[in-house]
């Protein structure tokens, strides 16, 4: 059977290729030290589990209205008010089943064939791919350790050309922790607005910040943000919900509407009983959240001056998510066991032989580097610093 050009030409996902290597090795005994998974390791707090099993009870098992149920849209335009400064009312949300289809449903509403997507790099694999399946066109702007991955105004305007129609801002941000400031993120507004563009705000990682840094909506910073942004959030990280597939937006009523008519025809509602233990979760302010944050906090701190300290590796430090971006690039052209390291692909391949999985940084649009997420426990990371050590001093 023949498959669509838009669909044959959908990358592979490294991510997953890593993953599924690293996962054969622990079932052949293999005591490996997994960097790769990015979602929280700790289980989905027992309130939120309650109010599941509640609702399984209940009843509450059925077709939903496609945007999501007024329990949860309320609970969310609640939080985006008290916690964003952000001002929408429930025919401003759809709930979807997890951020990565309200991502994609946000693209197809807004994006004609040959419209242009500004995204820096590095970047979530799935940003990319999401574009090309919607009819977009991604324009990439690089970015590096000397901007602290962040967007280079100049570079950002350089970029924009007629077709453009949209940029996408991910803060804090995966791959490289990276959290835009409210100056940074009005000049970005005002950039947008002198050109007419759209903005596409992925904040799902808002509650994982570090060291006093403030997490900042582009939306709430001026008229024509709010008018021409959709926020994308969910509870799969703030929450350890990242199976349960409740994802957001928060836009425009139009952009709403649209969405909302799209997901009628393709997933229709997000799961039911998720949604009613989703608002429990975005009502509730519960300690659990806080400890989890201190525990990543602990171990971000770990990891990253455990990578400080191995010749050759350079990163920055992270302000929030639960990764650390490091450029390994001056290992690059050296050999482990009689291979040639010419990438992050094969730096990741070579040193998985050292049972240490890592995401190469060629799936993110950087290939000098490493993703390392910290969703490990403290002696995890440990165990794997000392193996990372050890492989970098035996290449030759």
């Amino acid at each position: 059977m023949k498959i669509s050009k838009r669909v044959s030409q959908i990358a592979p996902s490294v991510t997953l290729e890593i993953s599924a290597k690293a996962k054969a090795l622990k079932k052949e005994g293999k005591d490996v030290v997994a960097f790769t998974a990015g979602e929280p390791d700790f289980n989905t707090p027992e309130y939120i589990i309650k109010e599941a099993v509640s609702s399984l009870y209940d009843g509450k098992t059925k077709y939903t209205p496609t945007a999501g149920i007024p329990e949860l849209k309320k609970a969310i335009v609640q939080k985006l008010k008290e916690e964003n400064g952000l001002c929408y009312g429930q025919e401003n949300i759809v709930v979807s089943s997890g951020a990565k289809s309200s991502l994609y449903h946000a693209f197809c509403a807004i994006l004609d064939e040959g419209d242009e997507v500004i995204i820096p790099a590095p970047y979530w694999i799935t940003y990319v791919e999401q574009v090309n399946l919607a009819g977009g066109v991604c324009k990439i702007v690089k970015t590096n350790e000397k901007s602290g991955y962040k967007l280079n105004i100049e570079d950002f305007e350089k970029a924009i050309t007629p077709k453009t129609r949209c940029v996408l801002i991910n803060s804090p941000c995966n791959p490289t922790g990276v959290v835009y400031t409210k100056d940074e993120l009005l000049s970005i507004a005002k950039v947008a607005q002198e050109h007419g563009l759209e903005i596409v705000s992925d904040e799902v990682y808002e509650k994982l910040v570090f060291d006093g840094e403030e997490h900042v909506s582009i939306a709430s910073l001026t008229k024509y943000a709010k008018e021409h942004t959709i926020v994308i959030n969910g509870v799969s990280k703030t929450y350890s919900m990242t199976g349960w597939r409740i994802g957001y937006m928060a836009c425009p009523e139009e952009v709403a509407k649209a969405v909302s008519a799209m997901q009628g025809h393709t997933t229709s509602n997000a799961c039911s009983f998720a949604q009613y233990a989703s608002a429990k979760a975005i009502s509730i302010k519960s300690a659990e959240l806080g400890e989890m944050v201190l525990e990543f906090d602990k171990r971000r701190r770990l990891l990253y001056e455990g990578l400080s300290q191995i010749d050759g590796i350079k990163t920055i430090y992270p302000k929030g998510a639960f990764y650390v971006f490091a450029d390994v690039s001056a290992h690059f052209g050296k050999s482990f066991e009689g291979e040639k390291i010419v990438g992050s692909v094969s730096f990741a391949e070579q040193l998985l032989k050292r049972n240490v999985a890592v995401i190469p940084g060629l799936a993110f649009g950087d290939d000098n580097s490493v993703r390392l997420a910290y969703t490990v426990s403290c002696q995890d990371i440990q165990k794997g610093l000392a193996q990372i050590k050890a492989f970098i001093e035996s290449l030759e």
